[in-house]
């Protein structure tokens, strides 16, 4: 099969088109031959050698067919989406036209969504759903902040929290993108700044943060939040530098409550995939409730160009690769 592989760390140039066997079908995990799959800015620190773990073939995500299934816990042919579990940390991901996944990691996923549109929903989706529904608990007309608002992630925490009636504040590094976080029902936007917290209106009134800059504002984004407010922490648009001396006694605000989410927990015990309503978001992007349409389709020899794109932070949404 024809497959991706990091031959080592460094920049785009770095992703290089091989053929490697398919993978054996293993009891308890799911062959899949890919259709689409998403663009991760996770892929792009693993390739540079800035995470932990990266696997030979990167791709944290995909949505195809099932061609193999020794524990039948999917019937073969059917449409399915994966994500993490492994996926491109510890075992080949999706860069390539098969991968294997643990059943643990694969949903279900029945539409007549086209394969492009379907890819937009897996990683983006289930990790913005189980932020906003899990971690920050976010309830109809509450007042939610998100941080990073423009991003795949932003965008499709903005569309899920909208339509849960939850009045949404966005930012953006750039107010030439304040009328994208309008069109997506955000009800006001604010450029975004480490000291947001001084100026915004609604300082130690908020119900919730979604912090996707990361450790350069997360302290900033608890100092927003009433008494029982939330934060959660689930991206690093801003970097992976740590946050210096961190002292919560002096640093934290009395009775607000800070979590973190990482999607490389989807699959075990305490996160099954099975808690994320997969087949209901991708319902409700097909009536129109959700926005989660690809910002730029690639073909599958393009996707040095789609790293190119999300380094230059020129993606403006959702990236993702298809098969001819």
């Amino acid at each position: 099969m024809r497959a991706i592989i990091i031959e080592r760390f460094g920049g785009p140039d770095c992703l290089v088109y091989t053929e490697l066997p398919e993978p054996e079908p293993l009891p308890g995990h799911v062959v899949i031959e890919i259709k689409a799959f998403g663009i991760n800015h996770a892929e792009m620190h693993m390739r540079r050698g800035e995470w932990a773990e990266a696997a030979q073939v990167s791709g944290i995500e995909c949505v195809g067919l099932v061609k193999a299934c020794p524990g039948g816990e999917f019937p073969i042919g059917a449409k399915v989406a994966a994500l993490m579990g492994g996926l491109g940390r510890t075992i080949n991901g999706s860069y390539a036209e098969y991968t294997r996944a643990p059943a643990s990691n694969v949903a279900l996923i029945e539409s007549d969504l086209p394969w492009a549109e379907l890819a937009a929903i897996p990683e983006t989706y289930a990790t913005a759903w189980t932020c906003l529904f899990r971690n920050l608990e976010i309830t109809e007309g509450q007042t939610l902040v998100i941080r990073g608002g423009t991003s795949s992630f932003g965008q499709a925490a903005i569309s899920l929290a909208v339509n849960a009636g939850v009045r949404v504040i966005a930012t953006t590094r750039s107010p030439k993108r304040f009328g994208m976080l309008a069109e997506l029902g955000a009800q006001r936007a604010e450029l975004e700044d480490p000291k947001l917290s001084h100026r915004i209106a609604e300082a130690k009134q908020l119900d919730a943060v979604l912090d996707l800059v990361g450790n350069s504002t997360i302290l900033d984004s608890l100092a927003m939040l009433r008494r029982g407010g939330r934060a959660c922490l689930a991206g690093w648009l801003g970097g992976l530098e740590p946050i210096a001396d961190f002292n919560p006694l002096l640093q934290m605000a009395s009775g607000v409550y800070l979590t973190f989410f990482g999607s490389f927990v989807f699959g075990t015990p305490g996160f099954p995939l099975s808690d994320v309503p997969l087949q209901k978001i991708a319902e409700d992007v097909a009536a129109g409730r959700l926005k989660a349409k690809p910002s730029r389709v690639f073909r599958f020899d393009e996707v040095r160009e789609a790293h190119r794109v999300m380094e230059a932070n020129e993606a403006r949404g959702k990236m993702v690769v298809v098969h001819d």
